[in-house]
């Protein structure tokens, strides 16, 4: 989704999860785990043993700008260097291991980390290469495993999605932003006033249309109209509109519209 804006200040966060790359192979691929981490603020990136060398050019266009990620960027040559000033480290696979390791979901891997940051410890997510992912070995070096509830007959995601999953829910742990709000605008509510005139001019345009046909639809159908606008919270400029399209509405579009339609009428009868 489209929806950066420069104007704000980044959400760095320098203390976050390390995202440790084991063994990656496309550098397409890190770019697009790199805009993923950088989408939720996360900065610090290890790469064990890149397949083809780092810096790595195919990298840059799909981070898309997150070039403080790209920049920052350690390259270590072994999962046990890349760690060594870790406290927690979780690995992320999809896949049973044949050894006995708590698994966690990515939920209560963000939460452990949470308290574990705020505690002063340091914290970091292993991540395998794209075709086989972490071996038994690095699995072997963390804290536990992390796996994502995933439709179990398909369950195979790619790097830069199993880094943005893992990277959105560490973001919602530090999140202020709640669950539902309405965005603000350079506006302001329309007044019980303008409500009423707004419904004093339908009313009379169907009136003049003979939509009420009765004096009790006339009665049922006002408040209807009424209770479908009050419920609406218009804007002081939606009321502006709602008048113009009633009024649009009354006389069948204007002069100008009425032009068009007659000669469109005239057309027909050449």
């Amino acid at each position: 989704m489209a929806g950066t804006n420069h104007k704000e200040a980044s959400k760095v966060v320098d203390n976050g999860p390390a995202v440790i790359l084991v063994v990656p192979q496309l550098g397409e691929n890190i770019g697009k785990a790199v805009r993923a981490m950088y989408n939720f603020g996360l900065t610090d990136l290890r790469l064990v043993a890149p397949r083809d060398g780092w810096p790595n050019p195919d990298a840059l266009a799909p981070a898309a700008g997150a070039d403080i990620v790209l920049d920052k960027a350690r390259v270590f040559d072994t999962t046990a260097e890349a760690i060594a000033d870790l406290t927690y480290v979780y690995a992320t696979t999809a896949r049973p291991r044949d050894m006995i390791k708590e698994v966690v979901t990515p939920k209560e891997c963000c939460a452990r980390m949470r308290d574990a940051v705020d505690a002063g410890d340091k914290v970091g997510l292993l991540f395998g290469p794209e075709k086989a992912g972490l071996k038994n070995d690095d699995i072997a070096l963390s804290t536990a495993i992390v796996s994502v509830p995933l439709n179990t007959a398909f369950a195979s995601i790619n790097l830069a999605t199993a880094v943005g999953i893992m990277a959105y829910e560490w973001f919602q742990t530090g999140s202020d932003i709640p669950d539902s709000y309405t965005p603000t605008l350079d506006t302001k509510p329309a007044t019980a006033g303008e409500l009423q005139k707004l419904f004093d001019h339908m009313e009379h345009e169907l009136e003049e249309a003979g939509y009420f046909r009765s004096d009790q639809r006339r009665s049922l159908m006002r408040r209807n109209l009424r209770n479908i606008f009050t419920r609406s919270e218009l804007t002081h400029e939606e009321i502006s509109t709602m008048r113009g399209v009633v009024k649009a509405l009354a006389t069948g579009g204007g002069p100008g519209w009425q032009a068009e339609k007659a000669g469109l009428e005239a057309k027909k009868k050449e």
